[in-house]
């Protein structure tokens, strides 16, 4: 039986707050291990997907693998292996550009799961898809122009970018992976399983063999760590992945449009972080741009 659209309206937005946290609890534990760079950002992406694969154990049983059919297993290993190329790519993102920049680029894969299905899957583009893809890509101009001009805050606004971007380019292949595991007879919650845990045994080893330890970091990160695994991880996923089986995967992924806004008001609120006139601008158009296409999009995933 279908939940009451008030029910369902709260669970996507507590699922997008809870998705909006990620990028400020990234930031917060980088700066009580007053560390940044790539190292301690692999430890934040293999500590936060390996939690999160850990709290899941207990629902392993409950698989139903009898049901897959062949190949289910061979995509929800790919997508596990992209999920842990977009955390540690997009983590490492924010050690180099804004809060803002980062999560509007990040959440571009929309646009990237509709190209990546015309030259994969073979659809077509519909033109209002193509429109916003048009409409992105200039705000996506407009934020690097912001870039050069020295408007985005940042070490290395330029490498922050372009590491959001590719978040945003694996994380659509995660998608479109774990579409392809979802046919082959995986339920969500045993594709989640799977994905997450080959996710934690690519990413938990990349750290150690870096030389960068888990250990040694005030009490304070890892608290922070198992926020990121609670919070953004599995309330924030698993409640955008409960919603589409009730609503539309178009009205669940404009509603995830609304986690750069949130973000960002976080970002200034406990960092004071104020956007320039230029990549505000920049990020209002893009966002505006993955809409259209969003709603231009046939597909029945997110």
């Amino acid at each position: 039986m279908k939940p009451p659209n008030w029910l369902i309206g709260l669970v996507l937005t507590i699922g997008v707050l809870a998705v909006s946290t990620g990028a400020i609890l990234i930031r917060l534990a980088s700066l009580s291990a007053d560390i940044s760079g790539v190292g301690f950002s692999l430890v934040i992406a293999a500590s936060r997907i390996t939690i999160a694969a850990l709290l899941l154990v207990p629902t392993w049983p409950k698989i139903r693998w009898q049901n897959l059919q062949p190949g289910a297993i061979f995509y929800a290993g790919a997508a596990g292996v992209c999920l842990a190329a977009h955390f540690a790519i997009w983590i490492t993102s924010l050690s180099y550009t804004s809060i803002t920049v980062s999560t509007t680029l990040v959440t571009t894969n929309p646009i990237w799961v509709a190209l990546l299905s015309w030259l994969w899957l073979k659809e077509r583009l519909s033109r209002q898809t193509i429109i916003g893809i048009v409409v992105a890509m200039t705000g996506g101009l407009i934020i690097g122009l912001g870039d050069i001009t020295g408007a985005t805050t940042g070490s290395n606004p330029l490498l922050g970018n372009f590491l959001a971007l590719m978040g945003a380019w694996t994380v659509s292949l995660y998608m479109l992976l774990g579409y392809q595991a979802q046919g082959r007879g995986f339920g969500i919650g045993g594709y989640i399983v799977v994905a997450y845990t080959i996710a934690a045994v690519v990413l938990f080893p990349i750290p150690l063999l870096s030389g960068v330890s888990y250990t040694g970091y005030p009490g304070l990160v890892y608290f922070y760590l198992l926020l990121m695994a609670l919070l953004p991880q599995l309330v924030g996923h698993t409640s955008f992945n409960w919603a589409v089986r009730w609503i539309s995967p178009t009205l669940v992924t404009l509603a995830i449009l609304f986690e750069p806004v949130a973000a960002s008001f976080l970002g200034y609120f406990l960092f004071g972080e104020v956007p320039s006139l230029v990549v505000l601008m920049g990020a209002v158009i893009l966002l505006v741009g993955v809409a259209i296409s969003a709603l231009g999009s046939k597909h029945k995933h997110t």
